[in-house]
């Protein structure tokens, strides 16, 4: 069974006497164990179809399922359903963080003896303990973040939505998120992670949707879609700066030579002669030129804007 499907999902909105499609025909579906990154810019539709997933908006058309029960019919769904929001939004700042977990597993279907002896569990998993009954608005951002986990986990949900779970973080907080969100879907949960932070997106995600004006303009895996839009040739750096004979040989051969110490070549079949012409001068590194998530992003936003036009 998975953990979401959502199907064909419409919805409309009444503005200034104009009817707004903000959602139309998006489909969306995510296995245990999987992260699907769903992106889109500003005003695409994301926000609606996270909110008609949730239960919060009534689609137009189409329907949803978290594992298999529909959340607009049975309020038994969305305890199969965690969120961690933007701004710890799913935190209450003046309650300690066991305070918080309690609370919020009660609130979930569990019984107080349940949600404390779960809370008690994540409170040690995150290495937040020693703070149990410290007020969150007291914690640093790094551990209000782990906490807003702990909570959406708190009753064991099978699917999680993640806005934007990095956003803010310092480096070392940022990486103690990402290991967070490997983990819980290795244990077994489905994540739906929206994000403006493509890096990341690119890092954690197995599937990446692109929405854009309420509809779905591609759906991925991330390896297959960084494939389509990456090229064939090289990239190649060298310690020592090139001299103007090996400069002179390499563009002979189709290479770009750039700032005299990096090599741009199109053609993967010449890379050994290219290696010929520069050895035994000290490579730095030899990779193959890829694209990345933002690039790839903004090249299907822009083509998707230009055929709306």
């Amino acid at each position: 069974m998975k953990a979401l499907e959502a199907h064909n999902l419409n919805k409309t909105f009444h503005q200034r006497h104009q009817i707004i499609t903000a959602v139309k025909n998006v489909s969306l579906s995510i296995n245990s164990q999987e992260v699907l990154a769903f992106l889109g810019p500003n005003g695409a539709g994301k926000t609606t179809s996270i909110k008609m997933i949730a239960g919060l908006i009534q689609p137009d058309a189409g329907w949803v399922r978290i594992a298999g029960s529909d959340p607009h019919r049975n309020p038994v769904a969305l305890q199969k359903l965690g969120a961690v929001l933007e701004g710890n939004r799913n935190l209450y700042w003046q309650l300690t963080p066991q305070e918080n977990l309690e609370y919020f597993g009660v609130l979930k279907g569990l019984s107080r003896r349940e949600a404390r002896k779960s809370g008690l569990a994540l409170l040690e998993r995150f290495g937040l303990i020693p703070k149990r009954h410290t007020p969150v608005q007291n914690l640093s951002r790094g551990m209000q973040q782990k906490l807003a986990f702990a909570v959406a986990l708190v009753h064991q949900p099978q699917l999680l939505l993640l806005d934007e779970p990095t956003l803010g973080l310092d480096v070392e907080a940022t990486e103690d998120v990402k290991i967070l969100v490997r983990e819980i879907a290795a244990a077994g949960c489905a994540i739906l992670l929206t994000t403006h932070q493509l890096s990341i997106a690119e890092e954690l995600a197995d599937r990446i949707a692109i929405i854009q004006s309420g509809e779905i303009l591609t759906e991925l895996s991330t390896s297959e879609l960084i494939r389509q839009f990456s090229g064939t040739g090289y990239k190649i750096e060298v310690e020592t700066v090139l001299d103007e004979s090996h400069v002179i040989a390499l563009e002979n051969l189709g290479a770009v030579v750039q700032d005299t110490q990096i090599i741009h070549l199109s053609q993967p079949e010449l890379l050994y002669k290219i290696l010929d012409i520069i050895k035994p001068l000290p490579i730095s590194s030899l990779e193959k030129e890829q694209a990345n998530l933002t690039q790839i992003f903004l090249q299907i936003i822009r083509k998707g804007r230009n055929q709306d036009a």
